[in-house]
């Protein structure tokens, strides 16, 4: 295993079965070009404030450590926020003005994989072209420390997790009245993390009875974190038990957000972003609406934003491409079918606070159980598979031939190739890692969508020979 270096940071294992890959060197490195690059697009040398915040995970306090001495031997002052979430992180930036921001998560990897994810003044992540410099400037070394009289100062602030819930609650389409009157009771899966500091007094504030489990934030992961409906029997179980009328997922950072209907059921990672902009829509007075996913995400954002009469577009995978397509539309919510809600109205950064403030508020308004509300929406069904090939194999060559055989159909091309049949839709994307192509496919039962997926995967094994 190799230090996975991205236009959106670095991410690698502390130790553990597959080596130690993220190690103090490399972050060391990694920092002080980003520090290089804050430096220069400001158009001056060494100095600045920078805000940290981490996640619970064993290796935080670390890799905390070594980021912040850094960050101060490059002349910039450190803002250290302590345990947040990666929207907290976010909002910090913008609420102290600081010059940019350092997350230290590796979301939803398992406990042995720690990043840094990497900000800038406005709180959101780098774009591509920044990204890669970022990237040239950590191979290049050409780095100049500060002298004794102009190391950076350290700070400790631990104001911003309550100044994110009272930003959250200050939106106007948080209904926090009628969250109190419906007087809900949730379970919470927190995943030892950050969540479980943050959430319950979140829930405080919006007057819901609450139950946590998972609540301590030590990195040790009761389950794979990633909030898939395979890793997350235990709340189910709990759910199934009765009491509840809300199960909340979220992942250690608290980005990704996924429901659990009152009988045990899953309400769909895909549906968060869906049921979230079904409210907002509906709430939405001035026109052109306009809504954001990416080109893997289901079809059912863009079905409900046509009910209101709006403008679906699809961007590439990741977030970075998702705010620029936001911010180029005009769009009112956004976000990933992997349970990110992006709400401008907040910030543009993937917030599960937001999402479960918002997701209460119509379901207060409603007066709908989760699973009633779950059947008012378009049904699709996902399914993902993998074409393994030969590391020889043109990759882009396969992708051509594939967008000329379906050129009849509606194509996308901007991130792989995503071909759209009436009634279904298949993506192709190949990885920047590993020679696969991931093939994500979407119908109306998951028969379908696996069946339209298989299809493609023997067009492409027919092209390998």
């Amino acid at each position: 295993m190799t230090l996975i270096k991205s236009i959106s940071g670095i991410r690698g294992t502390v130790g553990g079965p597959t080596g130690d890959t993220l190690n103090p060197l490399d972050i060391v490195k990694f920092v002080t070009a980003y520090v290089t690059f804050i430096s220069k697009s400001k158009g001056q040398d060494g100095s600045g404030k920078i805000v940290v915040g981490r996640d619970a995970r064993i290796s935080g306090e670390m890799v905390k450590n070594v980021v912040c001495g850094t960050l101060m031997g490059c002349g910039y002052d450190v803002i250290n926020i302590g345990l947040a979430t990666t929207p907290t992180t976010e909002l910090a930036v913008r609420m102290s003005g600081a010059d940019g921001g350092i997350i230290i998560t590796a979301s939803h990897n398992p406990r042995q994989w720690n990043a840094l994810k990497l900000l800038n003044s406005e709180g959101e992540f780098l774009d591509k072209e920044e990204g890669n410099e970022v990237l040239r400037l950590a191979e290049e070394e050409a780095f100049i420390y500060a002298d004794v009289d102009h190391l950076g100062k350290y700070y400790e602030d631990d104001s911003f997790n309550q100044r994110h819930i009272q930003s959250v609650l200050a939106l106007q389409l948080v209904d926090t009245e009628s969250i109190q009157k419906a007087g809900f009771r949730v379970c919470v899966d927190a995943i030892n993390s950050v969540g479980g500091i943050i959430l319950p007094e979140l829930l405080k504030a919006l007057g819901v009875d609450y139950e946590i489990l998972n609540s301590e934030p030590n990195g040790d992961f009761a389950h794979n974190p990633e909030p898939l409906e395979k890793n997350l029997q235990g709340i189910m179980s709990r759910m199934r038990e009765g009491g509840f009328d809300l199960g909340i997922v979220v992942d250690p950072d608290v980005d990704r957000l996924a429901f659990i209907c009152e009988d045990g059921t899953m309400f769909g990672e895909e549906y968060t972003l869906v049921s979230v902009a079904d409210y907002v829509l509906s709430n939405t007075k001035e026109t052109p609406i306009a809504t954001v996913s990416n080109l893997s995400s289901t079809r059912a954002l863009r079905d409900v934003t046509e009910k209101y009469g709006g403008c679906y577009s699809a961007a590439a995978v990741g977030e970075v491409n998702v705010t620029t397509k936001m911010k180029q539309v005009g769009a009112v919510i956004g976000g990933e079918g992997n349970g990110g809600v992006i709400y401008p109205a907040s910030h543009y950064g993937r917030d599960a606070l937001v999402g479960i403030a918002l997701f209460l508020s119509s379901l207060a308004q409603k007066g709908m159980k989760v699973s009633e509300l779950r059947k008012t929406f378009p049904n699709y069904f996902i399914a993902k598979n993998r074409i393994d090939l030969t590391p020889s194999t043109d990759v882009d060559a396969i992708l051509e031939k594939v967008k000329e055989m379906f050129s009849d159909e509606q194509v996308n091309d901007i991130d792989g190739v995503k071909i759209d049949f009436p009634d279904k839709w298949v993506h192709l994307r190949k990885s920047n890692t590993e020679p696969i192509i991931r093939v994500y496919s979407e119908a109306h039962t998951m028969d379908e969508a696996d069946a339209l997926g298989k299809q493609i995967m023997a067009i492409v094994y027919k092209m390998q020979g």
